[in-house]
């Protein structure tokens, strides 16, 4: 026995052999699936469509797709075979998930095994008593109005001194993406860690920690698109591909995480005002600690982005709404005069209107799924049975006329106010922020920066879109990103003495 380890473990060792193992795997691997297909329970018109991608003729986007299937659908439900999918646009639906039978629809083990390497442990990859925990500790820091007034403080200064600098200098094209991207990494990274990413100083190049963060984030996304978890976890076994960059990007990210822990206990962590500093106090282990901060790190940063992006983009195309809030801006906090204030962002009841608008048309976390632990019926009559993925499609839900009348497809803010007061939804029929028991805990600091930022932007500056408006396109990942970026061109308004 001893021998033939050996052998084997010697021919591991070499490419050529490797290489063929692998193709050996993955073409076994495709003649299963296609021999799966044959079978008529999976022969159906959306599977072929998605192993097939003949829905990209028609749409741009998949969840454009998804959003067509589910309009079409009677109880606004379909079941995609062949990934074992049942996603659902169907807020009666969503709330039985979310809230109902909660229990029964955790995150579950695959969802887990996907984003492991990356997440670890942190609150948007666990269940039960781990997620429980993390939870309790984070909704009593995130409550205390001494962090927020500090995320405030954060956002402030990377306006004043990084961010409007950068845009009242920046000559031609500018991909506002990408800006918003790098603020948002400085604000979360000095928040979460006390840590200066320095990204959005173009002059210097992306920070390694920023760049191995983003590869990670893709590449963990990419591992949910393969039609077979077999694919990724056998280049993750061998070494290769994809799985070699995310095993490298992650392996930085742990360097950088586990010194930054480091000094914080050399030095002292009792007087910091960080998230890291305030959760030492509570965790000792250091790796659990890494994986409760990268998780928060990934929602502060790349949702805030993708929210922003996608509300400047419509502004562009609703020249009125932009009007409109500036003119709230200047009668809520005076003409040239600086927002100094929560309550003054609460009286904003239109500004906060427009945002919801933007993110019930787009997003930034499209769609969330949950796996079935025990057999059940959901509320429209669809069976899901035991170990399915549910997925409920906020994306989708924004694009159904019954939900939102006949005009969902509009940019409307006033579909929000009541007398020029802003009344939230139903969270099950607006699932943006989740919904139940795993609501987002920093909804309101997220919407705080969100605000802050594009307020400061707007009374500042015209932003104009480079190229001739089309629907975006967006790029495969944990969040919602526009292929290609948000080009625009940037210039003073020479009205305003801000």
């Amino acid at each position: 026995m001893e021998l033939q380890a050996s052998w084997f473990l010697h021919f591991l060792q070499d490419p050529c052999f490797c290489f063929l193992l692998f193709s050996f795997l993955v073409f076994s691997l495709l003649l299963l699936c296609l021999l799966r297909l044959k079978k008529p329970w999976c022969n159906c018109e959306i599977c072929n469509a998605y192993l097939t991608s003949s829905w990209s003729k028609k749409f741009d986007n998949l969840c454009d797709w998804y959003a067509h299937l589910l309009k079409k659908s009677p109880g606004r439900t379909i079941h995609i075979h062949v990934l074992g999918n049942t996603i659902t646009a169907n807020p009666d639906n969503v709330e039985y998930m979310l809230k109902t039978r909660f229990e029964n629809y955790p995150k579950g083990k695959s969802f887990s095994v996907i984003l492991g390497d990356f997440l670890g442990r942190g609150i948007f990859n666990v269940d039960g008593e781990l997620w429980r925990f993390q939870k309790k500790m984070a909704s009593l820091e995130l409550n205390r109005y001494s962090l927020r007034s500090y995320a405030l403080e954060i956002v402030n200064d990377e306006i004043k001194s990084r961010l409007l600098p950068l845009l009242s200098k920046k000559d031609g094209v500018l991909d506002l993406q990408d800006v918003f991207r790098r603020f948002s990494f400085d604000c979360i990274c000095r928040f979460s860690f006390g840590l200066d990413s320095r990204c959005l100083e173009l002059s210097l190049p992306m920070s390694e920690f920023a760049v191995s963060f983003d590869l990670a984030s893709k590449l963990s996304a990419e591992r949910a698109m393969t039609v077979s978890p077999l694919v990724w976890k056998i280049k993750r076994m061998l070494n290769l591909g994809s799985e070699k960059k995310l095993k490298k990007a992650i392996s930085v990210i742990n360097v950088l995480a586990q010194e930054v822990i480091r000094q914080k206990r050399k030095v002292g962590f009792s007087t910091h005002k960080d998230l890291l500093s305030r959760f030492m106090s509570f965790v000792n282990d250091e790796i659990y600690l890494r994986d409760i901060i990268i998780s928060f790190l990934l929602a502060g940063r790349d949702t805030v982005a993708s929210a922003l992006t996608s509300f400047f983009w419509l502004l562009a195309n609703h020249p009125d709404v932009g009007s409109a809030l500036r003119q709230e801006a200047d009668r809520v906090i005076g003409e040239n005069r600086e927002l100094t204030s929560f309550e003054q962002l609460r009286e904003l009841h239109y500004f906060q209107a427009a945002v919801y608008e933007s993110m019930r048309l787009y997003p930034p976390i499209q769609f969330d799924s949950k796996f079935c632990q025990e057999d059940d019926v959901l509320p429209d009559g669809t069976f899901v049975r035991k170990g399915t993925r549910v997925t409920y499609h906020p994306y989708a839900m924004g694009r159904v006329e019954e939900i939102w009348g006949s005009d969902c497809l509009e940019f409307k803010p006033e579909r929000w106010l009541k007398d020029g007061v802003f009344f939230p939804e139903n969270p099950f029929k607006y699932p943006v922020f989740q919904a139940g028991l795993r609501v987002c805990l920093g909804k309101e600091m997220a919407l705080v920066e969100l605000k802050t930022v594009a307020l400061s932007l707007l009374r500042r500056f015209h932003i104009d879109l480079a190229t001739p408006s089309r629907s975006p396109r967006f790029s495969p990942g944990l969040t919602a990103s526009f292929s290609g970026g948000l080009p625009v061109l940037v210039r003073e308004r020479s009205e305003t003495a801000l």
